[in-house]
Formats: structure tokens, sequence, C-alpha cells
């Protein structure tokens, strides 16, 4: 069995993918103000000012966000796999838990307790990315790092979270040890999922991380 942390609304999708050993849990993000809609209370797992090269990241609630998942999937019985994804602001969420995970620790130095097998980000970017490369420091840490599969996918048409974010966060992954990190690219895709995108996500967890279903 495994356990996947799916951020959003997706209640519905999940119904219908050929994934029957997976438990899912869909947690909602909490109401708070986010200065890229100008302070707007919005859903969100952290702030938000701007994407761009040189935007500051919200590192309190970042860690805040993995810790809250981090605690959601610390529940499960210890034999249970454990995994991570999202959309947006979502899949950055999952890729900076997967940060964690392979420093063993927040940014804030606490000790991150989840044993992530597999990370799946949609349309996300990768929060932090600047500073990985000293967040991943040590043999073990590097361990953790190439050891961790995760499937990261962009359409080329967003014009939300732009394409170059998604690409350039794969590229920082890799570079910075994480081995087993996959992109794939959408050509004419927007900000928003696609059956072809699903089914990728389908065929990565039954063959990657080795979940059996029935087929599509």
């Amino acid at each position: 069995m495994y356990c996947f942390i799916l951020f959003g609304s997706w209640s519905q999708l999940l119904e219908t993918l050929p994934l029957p050993n997976i438990k899912w849990i869909c947690p909602t993000a909490p109401t708070q103000p986010v200065t890229v809609f100008g302070g707007f209370p919005s859903t969100a797992w952290f702030d938000v000012g701007d994407l761009s090269e040189d935007a500051p990241d919200d590192i309190e609630g970042l860690d805040a966000a993995a810790a809250h998942v981090a605690n959601l999937l610390s529940t499960e019985p210890f034999d249970i796999r454990l995994g991570i994804g999202g959309f947006s602001m979502g899949a950055a969420t999952a890729m900076y838990s997967a940060t964690c995970f392979a420093a063993g620790k927040y940014s804030n130095g606490s000790a991150y307790p989840a044993n992530l097998s597999a990370i799946v980000g949609l349309s996300g970017w990768l929060p932090c990315s600047k500073t990985l490369s000293k967040k991943i420091g040590g043999d073990e840490a590097a361990r953790r790092a190439a050891s961790l599969p995760m499937l990261l996918c962009h359409g080329k048409g967003d014009d939300v979270v732009p394409y170059k974010f998604g690409e350039k966060s794969s590229r920082v992954l890799v570079s910075t040890g994480f081995q087993d990190a996959t992109f794939k690219a959408y050509n004419g895709l927007g900000h928003y999922t696609s059956p072809e995108e699903m089914n990728e996500v389908c065929a990565w967890l039954t063959s990657k991380v080795g979940l059996g279903g029935r087929s599509p």
C-alpha cells in the first residue's frame, strides 16, 4: 500500500485513476493573505510575492506547509510507503518537502520526520532553488536525494507558472543530487492538467514506484 498526499481539489479526478493500491489524502490549504494577489485572503500553503528569479521565498510558510504534510503522513502505519504530490503551489510544496527530506531537516533546523518514497509535481516550481546546494550537504543527504523518485510535469503554454520555472526546477534538482528526477513537457498545455499528463502520472507511479493496478 501507498499513502499519497495530493494538494488541491482532486477528489473526483482521483476516483477515476487506475491506482487502487494508493490511499489518497487531499488536504485543503488555510486561508491567508497572499502578496501576489494584493494581500487578498486566498487558500494558500505559503505566501508568494512574485514568480521571478529574484523573488524572496516565504521560508517560514514553506516550513509550516511541509510540517503540516509530514504530520499528516506520520499517522500512517510504518510499513506504508509515503509520497507527496501537487499542482502549482502544491507542487512547490511537494518539491520543498523533498528537499527537507533529503536534508533531514526543515530550513529552521527542526528534524524532518517523514520517510518519503515518491514526489509528483505538476505545473509548479522549486522554492529556495538558489540555496539548495548548501542545504543538500553531506553523504547521508546525498544518499536520500539520489534515492527519491520524482516526476515533474509542465505545460509549455502555462501562463501562470511559466514553463521555464518547471524546466529550471528539474535542472537544479538533478544538479544537486536528485538523480531520479524525471521531467515531462507538454506542448500547448496551459496551467491545468490533461488526460495525457494524468496517464503519464499513473504510468510513472505504476512502473517507477511499483504500484500495480488495473489497466486504464
